[in-house]
Parts: structure tokens; sequence; C-alpha cells
């Protein structure tokens, strides 16, 4: 048993902790099973590391949704006890009924919006008062779990960071909360280190001009969707953009002298071209660097790494990802960069279609179907990628549809932290809009997912933009 005088990093939810790794430790053989996007994926990892630890026997199965089939299927594989990761809680009567029959004990370590049944072995920031979207993540949760199981799994802390940043819960640029405990013990452990930079995405692997062009998140006119600009705007500078190769720097080849040479210039051109002070200030935030990993690799980078795990689960390799996250940086490594190359085409050219056919807006939400357009495991990226393009604002939360097979439409929903603040909880809006239509659904505030019949888009749209109105007093 963990030392209990070694801290938890989440005090709140030591107890339910301690009593799930109890389980675990009784266990003779567990299945582990675990969502498939990057939290899912370094969750699995986690607990695949400490259940090792511990010599308990395992096997991971993942899945892209937990529904009554799947978890059928779950129960007939026989396994007395089954860990659930980053999954479990909203169908928790559902798992629950499984139990009270016998066919397995559950234990289930997740942060979404808990279904109203209850079980044992439950380990979720919000039975205890946190936020599941903010402080702590599917990951955090298995780390929890991990922790309690052996107080040598501090090292697992920078895998669970990269499901913390791969699950969108920085706030104003920074992990906080039970993330940011997390975090500290990842630095303690010498895994992790903490920094700040510029939040562009891709400086471990992005040339210099890249790196500018595509950082949208801020928008800086004559830069940013611009190459030519991008460029001209480096060749005002007096530092040396190039190797002695020929080959433009990254962000990573640059000193500090250079890297504080480039962000005070793009600050000031932010600044004149009328950019808003509240956008300027998040073009610098926490970073989160995995020290283990080599410089200029995605994996050093956690939103890199996390968005590498995204490539690989989301296209049917699951097993890829997982391996990556155990160590593997030789064929895995090799296969999750070919699927990175393919994922981000697929973004780029879902987010083209998204602009080129546009959206339809109703009185409190806004919605595109994609059909067979857009691949039903990444609607939900490209729809948040979306958000802040021409016609599609952000004072309303998207909703996409994606066609899952001939009978069901997976559906996802992306908000923002201000329409959060305002009252929107799309977690409550998935899971009724689509039980109100035969499916069900479920997740976080700002982003949620859901599963409906087909031909079932327009009564789902028609209760979603009801729910909303709502939830935000419209």
């Amino acid at each position: 048993m963990a030392d209990a005088d070694a801290a938890q990093p989440v005090p709140a939810l030591a107890e339910r902790a301690e009593e799930c790794a109890d389980r675990l430790r009784a266990a003779e053989e567990v299945l582990l099973a675990s969502h498939i996007d990057a939290d899912g994926l370094t969750s699995a990892a986690v607990a695949s590391q400490g259940l090792e630890r511990a010599d308990i026997p395992f096997e991971v199965v993942f899945s892209d949704q937990l529904d009554e089939a799947e978890i059928a299927r779950i129960a007939a594989t026989d396994y007395d006890t089954v860990l659930f990761t980053d999954f479990g809680s909203g169908q928790l009567d559902v798992i629950a009924d499984h139990e009270d029959r016998g066919d397995f004990t559950p234990i289930i370590a997740d942060h979404h919006q808990p279904a109203e049944a209850d079980t044992a072995y439950h380990l979720n920031p919000l039975l205890e008062g946190l936020n599941g979207a903010r402080e702590l993540s599917g990951a955090g949760a298995a780390y929890v779990l991990m922790r309690a199981l052996g107080e040598d799994n501090r090292d697992l802390a920078a895998l669970t960071v990269v499901g913390a940043v791969g699950d969108m819960q920085t706030v104003d640029g920074e992990l906080v909360g039970a993330n940011e405990s997390i975090a500290a013990e990842g630095v303690a452990a010498g895994t992790l280190e903490t920094g700040t930079d510029l939040t562009l995405y891709g400086k471990q692997t992005r040339p210099l001009p890249k790196l500018l062009e595509y950082a949208t998140d801020v928008y800086i006119p004559g830069v940013s969707n611009d190459q030519a600009g991008a460029i001209r705007f480096l060749d005002g500078l007096e530092i040396d953009l190039k190797d002695e190769e020929g080959e433009w720097r990254r962000w990573v080849d640059l000193t500090d002298e250079e890297q504080q040479t480039v962000a005070s210039a793009l600050v000031r051109r932010a600044v004149e071209r009328g950019v808003s002070a509240s956008k300027i200030d998040t073009l610098v935030g926490t970073t989160y660097t995995l020290t283990g990993e080599a410089v200029g690799s995605e994996l050093r980078d956690a939103s890199e790494f996390s968005t590498l795990l995204n490539a690989t689960a989301r296209y049917d390799r699951a097993d890829v990802g997982l391996a990556v996250c155990l160590g593997n940086r030789t064929e895995a490594l090799d296969a999750a960069r070919h699927l990175l190359r393919q994922h981000r085409r697929n973004l780029s050219e879902g987010l083209e279609w998204v602009k080129r056919e546009g959206i339809t807006r109703e009185d409190n939400i806004q919605w595109f179907d994609a059909g067979e357009e857009i691949r039903e495991t990444i609607v939900g990226i490209v729809a948040g990628m979306a958000v802040g393009s021409e016609g599609i604002d952000r004072d309303a939360p998207i909703v996409a549809f994606a066609r899952k097979n001939a009978e069901e439409v997976k559906v996802s929903a992306r908000g923002t932290p201000a329409l959060t603040r305002r009252g929107l909880d799309l977690s409550a809006v998935m899971r009724e809009a689509s039980q109100s239509v035969g499916g069900d659904g479920g997740g976080h505030d700002v982003a949620a997912g859901a599963t409906v019949p087909a031909g079932e888009e327009r009564a789902f749209v028609d209760a979603a933009d009801d729910i909303v109105g709502e939830q935000l007093g419209e």
C-alpha cells in the first residue's frame, strides 16, 4: 500500500482512491477499458504501468463510445474486475446493472458527468466538488488511482499532463487545481519541466515560418494564415533564420535571446494591427516539457504529444498510441507519425469543407451535418477548429453531425469558456437532447458528444436549441 504520508496530489480523492486501489489488489485479473482520445490513451498508459508495477495481470481494450452494447461485450469477457478509465461515469446506471447481476466488479476512474446510479468503486473529481473539465482529466483520475496503488508512480505525472493538455484543460494558458498539483509531482520526479513561453503550437517541430503562419488562436493580420507575410515578418528580424544546411530553424533551435526577439516583435505586430489586449495576453503561457524526450521531437511538448496520440486511436490504431506512451520509439513512433500526417490532412480538408459548405444558425446554437465527408471520430475536433472562422462565431455553441454507420449518427458539440461562465453545460444538452430522440450522450460543460438514430438530426437540433436557450436565459 502507498505510504499515507506520501501525500496524494488530490487529497479530496484520497479515500476513494485507496478503496479502488484495495479492490485492484484483490483482483485475480483486470480488464482495463479506456476511451480513444489523447486523454483516454494516456489514462490507459498510466493505469497499465501502475498495474504492471503492482504485479496485477491485465488486458487493455479501447472503445470510441461506451454504450449498452459495448458494456455487454465487456461483461461477456468473464473478467471479474473491469477498470474503466476516461469513461464509465456517464454509463454508471448500465454498469451498475451488470454489477448487480454479478457480471463483474467495476472500478471507474473518470472525470465526466456521472449518471444517477452508484457503485462502490467510483473515482471522479465531480463527486468531491472538483471541476472535471478544468481541474482533473481522465488521465488525472487514473494517476490518482495509481498513486494510491504505489507511491513510486510519480514519474507517470508527465503522461498525465499530456492527457490533461490534450483534453483542453488549460485555463488562461496553464493547468490549474489538481492538474497543477500533478504537474508539480512530475517536476519533482524529474520527468517534466514547466516554463513560460509562447503558446504557439509546433515549437518543437515546425519551421519558423510555418509556426507563425499556422498560429491562428491569436489571429495576427499579415502573419497568421499568410505564408509570405510570416516570412516577411521573420526577415525583418536580425537573427539567423536558417541553419548551416540552409534549412529553416525551429523555435527550439533558437537561443533564449533569439526567442525573446521573435516574441517581442510578434507582440508589437499584434498591438500595431489592433489585436485586443486580452488576446495578446494569451500569446504567452505555461509550457509543459517532457524531459526524457529528444529535443525537436513531437513527444517533448505536451501539446504536440497529445496531437500525435489523437492521430492514432481515432484511426483505429489505439495500439500504436498506447505503445508510444509506453516507450516504443521505433516502429510504433514511425507508425504514429504517419498517422499524424494523415490526421492533419483530414483536419485541414474537414475545416475547408465546413468553410465551403457553411453552417446553419438557430436561435441559440449553430450546426453543420458532415454526413460521410468528415470522419465521425474527428468531427468534434473540426468543429472546435471552426469556431471563430468566417461565418462561425464564438457566441453560440457549435454542433456537428457525422455518419457513424447506417443506423447511427455521431454528434459533437463545442462551446467556449465564456459561454460556460454564462451557464452553458453541453454535457446536459447532449444527454437530454439525445435521449429525447432515442439516443444517449454526455461529456463536459464545454465539450460533449452523443449518438442518435439516423434521421433524428432535425429533432435533435430543435431539442438542443431549446435547452441551450434555457441555460443561457435567452
